[in-house]
């Protein structure tokens, strides 16, 4: 069992590197789409062990990814947003995605969201 991969769909270049810096640190693999369009076909590699999705994205929205993903595929999806209002989370959480965190956001609670649904898509 080699590394995980994780890809970040993120459309804002700092937070995006940022991620992608953090993660390498803690040992993962990261790829990243800086939309939703490029987010949705990486995000269908089976290389690919779990995806930090924006919401807001150019292309296609951080929703639709989901939708589209979730026809297919159960890969762990958390959401990653600036939008925290009840009714954004709600639907997050009901179109398909695992979990779902506001920016902005601590660091050490994102990588332990991580480890969880990693540990849990492997116990499948």
């Amino acid at each position: 069992m080699g590394k995980k991969k994780i890809l970040i769909v993120e459309d804002e270049q700092k937070i995006a590197r940022f991620l992608e810096l953090e993660l390498k640190y803690e040992g993962y693999d990261v790829d990243i789409a800086n939309d939703g369009r490029e987010g949705f076909e990486k995000g269908k590699s089976p290389d690919i062990d779990l995806i930090i999705l924006d919401l807001m994205l150019p292309g296609l929205s951080g929703i639709e990814v989901c939708r589209r993903l979730r026809q297919t595929s159960d890969i762990p999806i958390i959401m990653l947003t600036a939008k925290d209002d009840i009714s954004d989370k709600v639907t997050g959480l009901d179109i398909g995605s695992d979990d779902y965190m506001t920016k902005p956001f601590a660091v050490e609670e994102l990588l332990a969201r991580i480890r969880v649904l990693l540990k849990r898509s492997n116990l499948k």
